[in-house]
C-alpha cells in the first residue's frame, strides 16, 4: 500500500526528487508587488499594501475590520487580549493543536485548559466543552463563568481548525454564550474554509489567521485580527506600539506591542490573495484524488465534515494503529516524500504537562494515528 501510495504522490508532482509536506505557489504578481514596494522605499510597517491587504482579507472574509500583524502568534496574542484575557485566567481550548495556541495563552498570563476533540473534524468538540464546564465550572451573580473548586475565572474559548477543516461552530456558539465564554477562533490553518457558507474565524468575537511560508497564502511570515470596526480599531492600537496620531510626536498612551507586518511582506499578500480560491480550488481536486487512490485501503483518507468547505490545508489520513503510523512515515520519508504526524498533544509537552483537562480520549486516539500528505497546490488543477 505504502509504495503505491508514494507512487501516486510522484506522478501528482511529476518529479522524482524530495517532494515538501506544503510548498508556497508564487504565479500571480508577487515579484511586481514586492518590486513595487522596494521602488517606493516604504518596505517597513507604513505602506499602501498594508492597507490593501487588510481591506482585501477583510472584504473575503466577511469580516468588519482585519488587521495584519507580524506572525499568526503575534494576532492570537492580541485577540485574547481584547477578549479580556488577564493573568490567572483559564482560556478553554484543545490539547490537539499546534503549540502556538497554547503559547499565546501563556503570553496572557493565562492557563489553558484541554477539552476533547471530535474526530469528524479533529477539533475542539462541543459535546466536550459542555460536559466538561457542567461539571467543573459555575455561573457566578455577574454571569462570569468560574471553576466550582477556587473561583478562577473561565475568560474564554480557543478552537482551532486543525489542518482547515471548521469545527461544529453552531453548537461551540451556543454553549459559549450559555457560559459566557469570549469565543476568539484560531482560523491560523483555515482561510478559504467555510462553515455553511460563512467563513471561519468570524463566528466569534475575534478570529485569526496566520501566513506563514507553509500555509495555503502566505506573506513570509505574517498574521491577521479578524474583529468588528470597535475591536478592530483597538487591535491596530495595540499592534502598532499604542501609539497616538500625530504629526510629529511620540506620545504612547500604554504598553503596546511592536506586532506590525511590514509592507513589503504584505504585497506578497495583496498577490497571494489574489490566488486564493485558485489555490483552494486546487487543493480540494488534490484531496479527491487521495481519496479516490485510497478508497478500500488501510489508510482512511479524512473528509470534511458535513456542511462544510475545507480548504484541505494538509491532506490527513488515519492509520489503523500507531505502529502503521510509524510505518508510513518511515517508507514515505526514507523515499524522499515528505509526511507528518500529527502535533503531540500538549499536555504530553512538559510546559503544558499540568493543566487541567478533561477526558481526551478522541484526541489521544488521533494522536497516534494522523499522518499528513504531500499538499502543495498543483497549478494545474487551479480553476
Amino acid at each position: 500500500m505504502f509504495d503505491s501510495l508514494i507512487q501516486f504522490v510522484r506522478e501528482q508532482y511529476r518529479t522524482n526528487d524530495f517532494i515538501p509536506l506544503h510548498a508556497p505557489t508564487f504565479s500571480g504578481h508577487e515579484r511586481d508587488y514586492v518590486a513595487e514596494t522596494i521602488e517606493s522605499t516604504f518596505v517597513s510597517s507604513v505602506g499602501a499594501f498594508v492597507d490593501r491587504f487588510e481591506r482585501d482579507t477583510a472584504a473575503y472574509t466577511g469580516s468588519p475590520r482585519a488587521i495584519a500583524t507580524v506572525n499568526g502568534t503575534a494576532a492570537l496574542h492580541t485577540a485574547l487580549l481584547l477578549a479580556g484575557v488577564k493573568s490567572g485566567d483559564l482560556v478553554v481550548t484543545q490539547s490537539l493543536t499546534f503549540v502556538a495556541t497554547c503559547n499565546a495563552i501563556a503570553y496572557c498570563g493565562a492557563e489553558p485548559v484541554f477539552v476533547d476533540v471530535d474526530r469528524h473534524t479533529l477539533g475542539l468538540s462541543p459535546k466536550a466543552l459542555e460536559e466538561w464546564l457542567d461539571e467543573h465550572a459555575r455561573l457566578d451573580v455577574d454571569g462570569l463563568c468560574r471553576l466550582k473548586e477556587g473561583g478562577k475565572v473561565l475568560r474564554a474559548c480557543l478552537p482551532m481548525h486543525t489542518f482547515g477543516h471548521p469545527i461544529e461552530l453552531d453548537h461551540l456558539v451556543t454553549v459559549c454564550e450559555r457560559w459566557g465564554l469570549v469565543l476568539v477562533e484560531d482560523a491560523a490553518e483555515s482561510l478559504g474554509s467555510l462553515y455553511k457558507g460563512q467563513h471561519t474565524g468570524t463566528f466569534g468575537r475575534l478570529g485569526t489567521l496566520s501566513f506563514n511560508g507553509n500555509k495555503i497564502i502566505t506573506t513570509g511570515g505574517g498574521g491577521m485580527i479578524l474583529a468588528d470596526e470597535e475591536l478592530g480599531a483597538r487591535a491596530k492600537h495595540l499592534t502598532t506600539t499604542a501609539k497616538k496620531p500625530h504629526p510629529y510626536e511620540y506620545v504612547h498612551d500604554e504598553v503596546g506591542y511592536n506586532y506590525r507586518l511590514p509592507n513589503l511582506n504584505a504585497a506578497l499578500g495583496c498577490a497571494q490573495l489574489e490566488q486564493l480560491e485558485g489555490f483552494v480550488s486546487s487543493k480540494r481536486a488534490l484531496a479527491a484524488r487521495y481519496a479516490q487512490v485510497l478508497e478500500g485501503s488501510e489508510l482512511h483518507f479524512f473528509r470534511e465534515p458535513e456542511y462544510c468547505r475545507s480548504n484541505y490545508w494538509l491532506n490527513s489520513v488515519i492509520c489503523e494503529s500507531r505502529a502503521r503510523r510509524d510505518a508510513l512515515l518511515k517508507a514515505t520519508n526514507d523515499r524522499g516524500v515528505m509526511t507528518r504526524p500529527i502535533w503531540q498533544l500538549m499536555n504530553h509537552l512538559p510546559l503544558y504537562a499540568n493543566c487541567r483537562r478533561g477526558d481526551l480520549t478522541n484526541a489521544e486516539w488521533l494522536e497516534a494515528r494522523v499522518v499528513n500528505l504531500p499538499s502543495s497546490v498543483l497549478p494545474e488543477l487551479q480553476a
